[in-house]
C-alpha cells in the first residue's frame, strides 16, 4: 500500500495530486450512486412484473372451473400479459390433462404444497422454451394451485440497458470530474505557485522587495490561499525592512567608527616614536587614545546590546520599579553634578530584567542632562493609574525640534545641535528596544513650557504590571 501510495503520488506535482484525489473521491461518489441507482431500477422493474402477474391471478382465478386442471392460457410466447396460466391439484397421483389441457408449466413439490394450502403464494423464475419468465404460484379454489407466467426477457433486457447506460454516464461524469477536478485545483493553487516562483526568485536574486502580484478578482476572494499570499507579502515587507535596517546599521556603524579609529591610529602611531615627542606631548597622546578607547569600547559593547533583541530568561524577576529608578537617579546625580535631578516615585512593582531596565533609565536620565544647560532640572516621575503604569523624564533644554521628533529612537541618529556633543547616537535607540522587550513603549515629546519629555509606559492587569520580556 505505502509503495502505491508513493508511486501515484510521490514525485507528481501538488495540483495533479489534488485533481487526482478529487477525481478518485467524485468517482467512488458517483459509480455508488449509480449502482444505487441500477439496483433501485432493477428492484423496481422485477416488482411491476410481479404486480402485473398478481393482478392477472386475481383476474384468472373466477374463470376458472373450481375441478379442473390443466391450461388456461397457454400462448407462453408472448411478450404482455396474459401470456400462460395453469391450474394444479394437489393429488400428485391425480392424472394429468391432456391434448389442449396439458400442464405447459413447470410443476414441483412446492406447488403441490401451494395446492394443499400448506405453503403459501410465491414467485419464481423459470426456463421455457429456452425463454426466461417470471411465474406466480397462488392458490386457488378447491385444493387448486394457480400458476401464472409471463416472459421477463423484456425486463431484463431494461435493466441491461439501464446499466449501460448508467455505465456511460458514470464513465463520462468520472472524466468530467477529473477534467473540472484538474481546473479547479490549478485555479486554486495558482497562488502558491506564484509563491513557489516567488520564493525561487529571492533565493536565487537575495532580493526581498519581489513581491506575490495576485490579480483584483483573486485578491478580492480572501480565501486562505489568498490569505496566505498576502501574508506571504507582508513576511516579504518585513524581511525587506529587517535587511535595509540591518544594512543602514553596518554603513553607521562603519561610517561613526571610522573617526575614532582614525584618531586611534593617529595617537597611536605617535605614541610609537615617543621618543621624539616632549612629556606634554606624550600626555596629551595618551589621554586622547584612552578617551578614544572607552568611545570605541562604549559603542561596540552598544552594538552587541542592540543585536541582542530578547532578554535572558535566567535573568527575569519581580522589579520594584520605583526603587530602581530612585538608584539610577542617584547615580545619575554623580554623573552629573551641575544638572539637578527630582524624582516623584510612586510604588510599582513590574517584571523585567534589573540590569537592562537600569540600562534604560540611565540612557533617558543621561540624555536628559545632556541637553539641559547648566544648573537646569530634570524631572523624573512614576505614576500608577488604573490602566498603565508611566515613567516620565523630563529636561528643561531646547527640547526636540518637529523635524528630529520622528527619529529620535534611530540608530545613530543625532540632530544638528547633538553633533557637537559626546555620544554615538545609540542610547536611545538602545532604550527603545529595551522597553519593548519588556512589553513596554517608550515614547519622546515635547514639554509644556519647553524641553523635552520621554514617556515610558507599562500596561497593567488586576492593579499590577503585566509585562514579561518578549522571549520568556
Amino acid at each position: 500500500m505505502r509503495a502505491l501510495r508513493r508511486r501515484l503520488f510521490g514525485s507528481r506535482p501538488l495540483r495533479a495530486r489534488l485533481a487526482l484525489v478529487t477525481s478518485a473521491a467524485v468517482a467512488l461518489v458517483a459509480l455508488g450512486v449509480l449502482a444505487a441507482a441500477y439496483i433501485v431500477i432493477r428492484y423496481e422493474l422485477g416488482r411491476q412484473l410481479d404486480l402485473q402477474l398478481k393482478q392477472q391471478a386475481a383476474l384468472i382465478v373466477p374463470q376458472g372451473r373450481a375441478h379442473d386442471t390443466g391450461t388456461l392460457l397457454g400462448e407462453c410466447t408472448w411478450l404482455v400479459t396474459p401470456a400462460c396460466a395453469q391450474l394444479v391439484g394437489a393429488d400428485p397421483a391425480e392424472p394429468a390433462p391432456r391434448g389442449d389441457r396439458a400442464l405447459v408449466l413447470p410443476v414441483t413439490g412446492a406447488t403441490r404444497r401451494v395446492a394443499a394450502g400448506t405453503l403459501g403464494a410465491y414467485y419464481s423464475d423459470i426456463t421455457h422454451e429456452g425463454r426466461p419468465m417470471r411465474m406466480l404460484t397462488t392458490p386457488a379454489r378447491n385444493h387448486r394451485a394457480l400458476q401464472v407466467a409471463i416472459r421477463s426477457d423484456t425486463v431484463d433486457q431494461g435493466v441491461e440497458q439501464a446499466g449501460l447506460l448508467l455505465g456511460a454516464v458514470g464513465g463520462v461524469g468520472v472524466l468530467l470530474a477529473a477534467g473540472l477536478g484538474y481546473f479547479a485545483s490549478r485555479t486554486s493553487l495558482r497562488p502558491v505557485t506564484r509563491l513557489t516562483a516567488t520564493a525561487e526568485h529571492i533565493a536565487a536574486t537575495r532580493d526581498p522587495a519581489h513581491r506575490i502580484e495576485l490579480p483584483p478578482y483573486e485578491a478580492r476572494r480572501q480565501d486562505e490561499i489568498t490569505r496566505l499570499a498576502a501574508s506571504f507579502n507582508t513576511m516579504l515587507g518585513e524581511l525587506e525592512e529587517a535587511v535595509a535596517a540591518q544594512r543602514r546599521l553596518v554603513a553607521d556603524a562603519s561610517h561613526e567608527l571610522r573617526t575614532p579609529l582614525t584618531a586611534l591610529r593617529t595617537n597611536a602611531e605617535l605614541l610609537a616614536r615617543a621618543d621624539r615627542l616632549s612629556d606634554a606631548q606624550r600626555d596629551r597622546a595618551a589621554t586622547a587614545l584612552g578617551r578614544q578607547l572607552r568611545e570605541v569600547t562604549g559603542m561596540v559593547n552598544d552594538l552587541i546590546e542592540l543585536a541582542r533583541d530578547e532578554e535572558p530568561q535566567q535573568l527575569v524577576e519581580q522589579v520594584r520599579l520605583d526603587a530602581l529608578a530612585e538608584r539610577c537617579v542617584a547615580d545619575a546625580r554623580g554623573h552629573w553634578p551641575n544638572t539637578f535631578f527630582t524624582a516623584d516615585l510612586d510604588p510599582a512593582t513590574v517584571v523585567g530584567v534589573p540590569a537592562r531596565l537600569a540600562r534604560l533609565l540611565s540612557n533617558l536620565l543621561d540624555n536628559a542632562a545632556k541637553f539641559s544647560p547648566p544648573g537646569a532640572t530634570v524631572e523624573v516621575r512614576l505614576a500608577v493609574t488604573d490602566r498603565a503604569l508611566d515613567l516620565t523624564v523630563r529636561d528643561h533644554g531646547r527640547g526636540i525640534s518637529a523635524e528630529d521628533l520622528p527619529y529620535v529612537f534611530d540608530r545613530f541618529y543625532r540632530s544638528r545641535q547633538a553633533r557637537a556633543l559626546p555620544g554615538s547616537g545609540l542610547g536611545l535607540a538602545m532604550a527603545r528596544q529595551i522597553a519593548r522587550a519588556h512589553g513596554a513603549e517608550l515614547t519622546a515629546e515635547q514639554a509644556e513650557g519647553g524641553g523635552a519629555r520621554f514617556r515610558l509606559s507599562f500596561s497593567l492587569s488586576g492593579g499590577s504590571a503585566a509585562c514579561s520580556p518578549s522571549g520568556v
